[in-house]
């Protein structure tokens, strides 16, 4: 089947076995029916095809091994069991998990870019062509959410290129630290997956729906029932409720990113209450609908 591909990009070649290193010019694909491996060169592939090939066939992703000695620990630690590159339980960790989407990406300057942000003395990790962790140590240079997202943004216009980022929390230094990043990373797959909406997570924007996927299927059947009913008659109704909720009920900011005029949006939210018989502005009736938000957006998924 592969050798079909010879034939549509040159320069393409087949592999006798698994290739045991990464190459900077192919993407390696392998055809799990036949046991082949072909190289295509990365010039070759539009962004559409490579993502078109990768659904046909598994892309070989290689891990990229760190040069410097303290990046290979850090390395060793956080993807093969190995010992921790400090003793110092004072030091507080968070890792930044990052990825970039897109073919040719200079790995160089995003990483110049990043320290750019934060300091020439942060540890970058790649696990391979797209996307990589950041492990930064507390100081008073730490950059504060907000300026985090802002950071994004600007490296995507610098690279034209899409990116998502998972912020973790800060951790003392122990052996259970590689367990914390083990889970920050399911919880940056997850929010890849599911909240496609956003491309910046950290565990309170993406641990409710988390927890929501994980529900019984009768607890969720039972919440169905009692509100996502009103979202099936009116699916403007959800995403209006939903961006009121994520906007803290800020009714004048809620209007402003829906484009409608406050007197609108107030109606929607009369017309929800007299609905559901729910008071939005009283905690446990704003979280129990947002529960009903998340499992009505990951129902129609």
């Amino acid at each position: 089947m592969l050798n079909k591909l010879l034939a549509l990009y040159d320069g393409a070649v087949l592999f006798p076995k698994k290739p045991d290193r990464p190459s900077e010019s192919f993407h390696v694909f392998y055809n799990q029916h036949e046991n082949e491996w072909i190289g295509i060169p990365k010039g070759c592939i539009t962004d559409q095809e490579f993502m078109l090939l990768k659904t046909l066939y598994e892309w070989i992703e290689f891990p990229i091994i760190p040069s410097s000695d303290l990046s290979k620990r850090w390395y060793e630690f956080l993807f093969t069991n190995g010992q921790p590159p400090s003793c110092d339980h004072d030091i507080q960790i968070r890792f930044i998990h990052f990825y970039f989407k897109g073919n040719d990406l200079d790995q160089t300057e995003i990483e110049s870019a990043l320290k750019g942000f934060f300091s020439e003395d942060v540890i970058i990790i790649w696990e391979n062509g797209n996307s990589g962790i950041l492990v930064e140590e507390k100081n008073q240079m730490s950059l504060p959410e907000k300026d985090l997202f802002t950071m994004s943004e600007t490296l995507e216009s610098d690279f034209y290129a899409k990116s998502f980022f998972y912020i973790g929390k800060f951790t003392p230094f122990t052996k259970g630290l590689s367990s914390q990043f083990l889970r920050e990373k399911e919880y940056f797959t997850f929010g890849q997956n599911h909240l496609t909406e956003s491309s910046f997570f950290t565990f309170q924007r993406v641990f409710p729906a988390f927890l929501t996927v994980q529900l019984p299927d009768t607890l969720r059947e039972m919440i169905h029932q009692e509100l996502s009913g009103v979202f099936n008659e009116d699916p403007d109704m959800y995403f209006t409720i939903k961006t009121f909720l994520e906007n803290n009920l800020n009714a004048s900011l809620t209007a402003k990113k829906l484009y409608i005029h406050r007197n609108t949006l107030q109606y929607r939210i009369d017309k929800f209450i007299e609905k559901t018989g729910i008071q939005l502005k009283d905690f446990f009736g704003a979280f129990t609908v947002f529960l009903a938000c998340l499992l009505f957006e990951h129902r129609s998924k």
